[in-house]
């Protein structure tokens, strides 16, 4: 995207960049979805297609990134800080790295879930990214925020979903833990490295939903502001 249609977008509505940046973190991670089904079909040439989507998706998550960093103004006449604008949108990137590494590491080994563990991993994972659409999904909210100058139903609507997204998080730790304990029972009958890489993706995928809660946690920062 051109630094100049960036300017533009600003002038219309100095948070609707950060809209269309959380719209392309959310289509990458949930990438992840087919991603994880192609890796338990056995089927990891279509994994590594889907992992280059993520990746692509990651990189343009980034230079829109970059775009609007260099383009932010200074002074920004409404209730919001540039400071609180700028950690929002590194809070947003961290979900699309995380996917990237997500994915990255699992093609890397060509780690399979194991079979026990395949429904309540995809159970935990979808979870996880129901994180990421609940606060993209208040992040979009952002421009009928500014609009009603960041005061009445609308901000009841917004600190709803920040809630929300926090009993999520909340619901998808508890999960991890069950995981965890499911995989130390038959960590034994599998491969002692993969064993370890498996702990790791299951960390990771609890990762996105922990981003997600702080991207709805510097949201309400700036409510609050």
């Amino acid at each position: 995207m051109a630094g100049n249609l960036i300017l533009d977008i600003f002038a219309k509505s100095p948070l609707k960049p950060l809209e269309q940046h959380i719209r392309l973190v959310a289509k990458c991670s949930n990438q992840l979805k087919p991603f994880f089904q192609a890796c338990t079909e056995n089927e990891w040439e279509k994994a590594e297609e889907i992992r280059k989507q993520i990746s692509q998706l990651e990189k343009d998550a980034d230079q829109l990134k970059r775009e609007i960093r260099l383009e932010l103004p200074n002074s920004i006449f409404m209730p919001v800080q540039r400071t609180d604008v700028l950690e929002l949108l590194s809070q947003q990137d961290k979900i699309a790295n995380k996917a990237k590494d997500i994915a990255g590491r699992v093609i890397g080994r060509e780690l399979q879930i194991p079979d026990e563990l395949s429904k309540p991993f995809f159970e935990y994972l979808n979870l996880c990214l129901d994180a990421t659409e609940k606060a993209a999904d208040a992040i979009n909210e952002l421009d009928d925020l500014l609009e009603t100058g960041f005061k009445g139903r609308e901000v009841d609507l917004v600190e709803k979903m920040i809630n929300q997204l926090d009993k999520i998080e909340d619901g998808t730790d508890s999960m991890q833990i069950k995981l965890r304990r499911s995989l130390l029972s038959i960590e034994k009958d599998l491969n002692p490295v993969d064993v370890v890489f498996l702990y790791q993706i299951i960390e990771w995928v609890g990762d996105l939903a922990d981003l997600a809660e702080r991207v709805g946690a510097r949201l309400e920062i700036m409510l609050a502001r």
